[in-house]
């Protein structure tokens, strides 16, 4: 080491700080989960007439596409087979029973009828149960038991009051019972998420008070607090979901915006270093150590979160490891000139 980097050098101990834990990471506005309804049909079928489409507002009941279903019109006549075989099914029964009376017929045959009644009522409430399952009412089944009428035209009909998020149906579709045909979201209250590196995971915890800033619109900062801290690590990317409630009455905040989150822990000491000390060697975080009169070596360290120039030490060091504080970029440039040297 040259006499004139020795002299430049500052060094000292890390120090005990006390930090507040304020982290910033990348976020973006996204969906409540608990308000969207991704809407299809329950019967096959071909699309008819779209009757809303994209950033439409719409209430709960209203019909968003009409489609003509096959499925749907064999369902109900089989319904009003059934309910004649049932009718002529119960005649029989009563007409048996006089016989048995006037001994005319054997009570074998009085228990046959009996057996076909209640095998036609059974198909009865199984075709009035599948229509059920295609989506119509107990008033309409009537209306197909009372007037036998056949109808194919089915309406698919929004869950929730919302906005149309999204279309992926149009006329002449066939669409089956797993096809997504709208999306419906209520948007009078949104989620912020983020995922936070999985070192600064000991800081989270619900109701941290987090600060929300959307660039794209001329706002002021959002308060509040995290109403949600994933219990697992995202394994791929080593990060901490976390997220935060906002009301969005207005509708100015919108699915998919880029947001950034900043959130502060409790106040707590913590070992920690400046910025200066710190040396980026192969995606990783060093310091040198001093291990004697103009000795140091460079050691891995891992770091937490940025405040005020420093940054917390999480491992690799203590309290009492005599740290170069200030000249460790220049003594790692002569260390990489020495070790080029050497191999020459």
């Amino acid at each position: 080491m040259s006499a004139e980097l020795a002299n430049n050098l500052k060094v000292g101990t890390a120090q005990i700080t006390d930090s507040t834990g304020t982290l910033q990471v990348a976020a973006h506005v996204e969906t409540d989960a608990r308000r969207i309804a991704r809407v299809g049909s329950p019967v096959a079928g071909r699309i008819l007439r779209l009757i809303v489409f994209e950033g439409q507002k719409v209430n709960a009941g209203a019909v968003l596409a009409t489609l003509h279903s096959t499925d749907l019109s064999d369902a109900q006549m089989q319904l009003i087979k059934a309910e004649s075989q049932q009718g002529l099914a119960a005649a029989g029964v009563l007409r048996a029973e006089q016989l048995v009376a006037a001994d005319v017929i054997g009570r074998a045959e009085l228990e046959r009828r009996r057996a076909e009644q209640l095998q036609a009522a059974t198909e009865v409430a199984a075709y009035r149960t599948q229509l059920r399952g295609f989506g119509m009412t107990e008033a309409q089944i009537h209306q197909v038991e009372t007037n036998r009428r056949l109808s194919a035209d089915y309406p698919i009909v929004s869950p929730r009051s919302g906005t149309v998020l999204k279309r992926d149906v149009t006329v002449g579709q066939v669409v089956q019972p797993a096809d997504p045909a709208f999306t419906i979201a209520d948007l009078s209250s949104v989620w912020i998420v983020a995922n936070v590196p999985e070192e600064e995971g000991a800081v989270l915890q619900q109701g941290m008070e987090v600060v929300v800033r959307i660039p794209a619109l001329q706002t002021e900062d959002i308060h509040g607090q995290l109403s949600f801290v994933s219990p697992i690590v995202d394994p791929n990317t080593r990060t901490i979901a976390v997220r935060m409630d906002v009301a969005n009455t207005a509708g100015i905040l919108k699915p998919d915006q880029l947001a950034s989150m900043a959130f502060t822990g409790k106040s707590q000491k913590q070992l920690t270093i400046p910025n200066t000390a710190v040396v980026r060697e192969e995606d990783k975080d060093h310091v040198f150590v001093r291990i004697g009169k103009g000795r140091y070596i460079l050691r891995e360290v891992v770091l937490g979160a940025e405040e005020n120039d420093r940054r917390a030490v999480v491992s690799g060091i203590t309290a009492a490891d005599s740290l170069v504080l200030d000249g460790a970029f220049h003594l790692n440039n002569q260390r990489k000139q020495a070790a080029i040297k050497g191999g020459e």
